[in-house]
């Protein structure tokens, strides 16, 4: 049985947070599942190795370019790219009219969607829950999953030196947008107070943006530059293998937040600027929020309140 999936939203942490619900069909058809998902999402490069997972199709479309399956056209360039794989079912994570006359023009035979024209404030995970329980009676209560082999985990500890006598740790200090971003001081402020009681080692993991960059040399050029390992001109194939080497993460609301609990490890999750649900959605996420704040969600603007204090005792606690 050949099966689709479309998660159309943008981003790896949203494809991550969909994972439970793609592995659910899998066992429901006792069959991989076929995916379609944005290109930003990446999924080529951690979905490689997830047995569930048949083939990532790349939905070319953004709304800025003229993509091949943006506008009018796009549809039929859609449809006739589906068609090829012959479907047997689909199922649309959203309520797009779109996508379901696409589901129509490519012939398959079952389509499965969310109710069209309700997108207004779609819960991320409870409405694709109330999706699959409706319409298959599946109950989806688990964390997202991603799977390494253990030949490239024993590569990359090599590589990097893992020292199972050091507590290694991930710093995802990265972020898509500056609100996201916790400053370097605080970073820094985190690393003096681990460094202080453990023998360790910290991995920094973020993107090429100018920003991003800067909150990296801060920490590059600080004390702890010998303690501190960059990772930014590695694919992100070739760090998840380290990041499941590591003991503990802490993380920004970034990509490396995602894949670090989908990949097992206690996750530390800032969240400064984006509702709480994207930091505490797996039971390996441990969300510390800004001060003075009882939740987050856009807006917030919190970056710099999130407390050094406060992540050092989480780091604790989950160590111990």
């Amino acid at each position: 049985m050949k099966i689709l999936a479309v998660q159309n939203r943008m981003g790896i942490g949203d494809t991550v947070i969909f994972l439970p619900f793609i592995k659910a069909l899998s066992k429901k058809f006792n069959s991989p599942i076929s995916i379609l998902v944005k290109e930003n999402a990446k999924a080529n490069q951690y979905l490689h190795q997830t047995k569930y997972i048949d083939k990532i199709l790349i939905l070319e479309r953004d709304n800025k370019t003229n993509n091949r399956h943006d506008g009018f056209f796009g549809i039929f360039n859609l449809a006739s790219d589906l068609k090829k794989h012959k479907f047997d079912k689909i199922f649309i994570f959203n309520s797009s009219l779109r996508f379901n006359l696409i589901a129509k023009i490519s012939g398959i035979p079952k389509i499965y969607q969310y109710p069209l024209f309700t997108k207004t404030e779609q819960h991320i995970i409870e409405i694709p829950k109330k999706f699959l329980k409706t319409n298959l009676d599946l109950d989806v209560d688990e964390d997202p999953e991603v799977i390494i082999d253990n030949e490239s985990i024993s590569k990359a500890a090599q590589k990097f030196q893992i020292d199972k006598n050091t507590t290694n740790i991930l710093l995802g200090i990265g972020g898509s947008g500056p609100t996201k971003r916790i400053p370097a001081k605080t970073f820094l402020d985190v690393i003096d107070k681990i460094s202080n009681m453990k023998n360790c080692k910290f991995f920094l993991a973020t993107g090429k943006a100018n920003e991003e960059q800067k909150i990296l040399n801060e920490i590059l050029q600080s004390k702890f530059k010998n303690i501190c390992t960059r990772l930014d001109d590695l694919t992100i194939s070739e760090i998840l293998p380290l990041i499941k080497s590591c003991d503990v993460s802490i993380c920004n609301d970034s990509s490396f937040s995602h894949l670090s609990s989908a990949l097992g490890i206690k996750t530390i999750t800032l969240m400064a600027d984006t509702p709480l649900i994207y930091g505490n959605y797996s039971t390996k996420m441990f969300p510390i929020i800004p001060d003075g704040e009882k939740t987050v969600a856009h807006n917030t603007l919190g970056k710099e309140k999130i407390d050094p204090q406060k992540i050092f005792n989480k780091f604790i606690e989950i160590i111990n």
